[in-house]
């Protein structure tokens, strides 16, 4: 795996002289390069360019490899715990039924359990478009019936003959009472463990 941020180690460090930082975080102060790179040989460290657009280039003696391993460790963390949120769409019509609509919302609401975003159409056709306030109260019907798990992030707009509205689902918020039981459950759980 190759790490964008590569840095400069030991020998490509081309200056005269640089501000040393020892491995536990120590400021060594300003010293020529090639008493820095005899100093990391000595701890059996590597001398790695921190910051190079500085003058004199800050330095840092660590165990180059076991920093990248680490770095590119916590990049699988970072990949693995986000989540990648998707646009589902539902296409409505400005005559659509009563069922269709329940139909409709139904999928979307699953969708916005799931944790994706919703965007919700309505292609009018012919001269519908003459009457796009009833598109309107179509979209705002379905985002009433959708306000249990999303907010509107944006609004709906007409765009040509197609209207468009996006919802969002709801940040999950647990109230106090509920952070206080998850507290407490999880202090007894502890003190079941320790017994």
């Amino acid at each position: 795996m190759d790490i964008a941020n590569d840095l400069m180690i030991n020998d490509e460090i081309r200056e005269r002289e640089v501000r040393l930082i020892d491995e536990k975080g120590a400021q060594l102060g300003v010293m020529p390069t090639q008493q820095a790179l005899a100093l990391a040989e000595e701890r059996g460290m590597d001398l790695v360019a921190l910051q190079v657009n500085v003058r004199p280039v800050v330095c840092k003696l660590m165990d180059y490899d076991k920093y990248r391993y680490e770095q590119s460790r916590r990049e699988r963390e970072s990949r693995k715990n986000q989540r990648i949120v998707e646009v589902k769409e539902v296409q409505l019509s400005a005559t659509i039924a009563e069922n269709d609509v329940l139909t409709k919302a139904k999928a979307a609401i699953r969708f916005l359990e799931n944790g994706d975003k919703v965007r919700v159409s309505i292609r009018f056709r012919g001269r519908q478009i003459t009457h796009s306030e009833i598109g309107l109260k179509v979209m705002q019907d379905f985002a009433e019936r959708c306000a249990e798990v999303s907010v509107i992030e944006r609004r709906p707009i007409l765009d040509g003959r197609n209207m468009i509205m996006i919802l969002a689902p709801k940040a999950a918020k647990a109230s106090f009472a509920e952070k206080k039981a998850a507290r407490e459950k999880a202090a007894t759980a502890q003190q079941e463990a320790q017994e």
